[in-house]
């Protein structure tokens, strides 16, 4: 018999964000975050919740990344508490010819919650997004 450890169904989140991002699926997109989820936008914007999210990538997936996909590269999974994870993530929203549109980095909190006694589900509850700057040039070795 085989079972998920908690590492896993906290990256499941991610291939589940990837799937619906590859498909336009604002709403399966948001379904990974928390209802009141505190989200931060690469532009600093900080949408209402889980339909601030949806809203935001609704937005995004019938405009600028229409028809784009998502690659996801998390750096690390810790887990902080047994109901309590961060995760380091770096991401690439790519175009259908294959370019690179843009390069993300994200802080996330990951928690399990408990409805109703059941062990909890994993869900994002605080997401902070930014676009990496521009290394500064080395100097010339001397």
């Amino acid at each position: 018999m085989t079972t998920t450890t908690d590492d896993e169904r906290v990256r499941a989140l991610w291939d589940a964000m990837t799937r619906a991002w590859a498909a336009g699926d604002a709403g399966a997109f948001a379904a990974v975050f928390a209802e009141d989820c505190d989200f931060t936008t690469v532009r600093g914007e900080k949408p209402p919740g889980r339909a601030g999210i949806a809203a935001g990538h609704d937005q995004l997936f019938r405009t600028a990344f229409h028809a784009t996909r998502l690659e996801v590269r998390i750096r690390s999974v810790r887990l902080r508490r047994p109901d309590l994870a961060t995760v380091d993530v770096e991401s690439s929203v790519v175009a259908a010819d294959g370019k690179t549109v843009a390069d993300t980095h994200a802080l996330a909190v990951v928690e399990r919650l408990a409805h109703d006694g059941d062990d909890g589900t994993w869900l994002i509850t605080a997401f902070h997004n930014m676009i990496p700057a521009p290394r500064p040039a080395t100097p010339p070795a001397t």
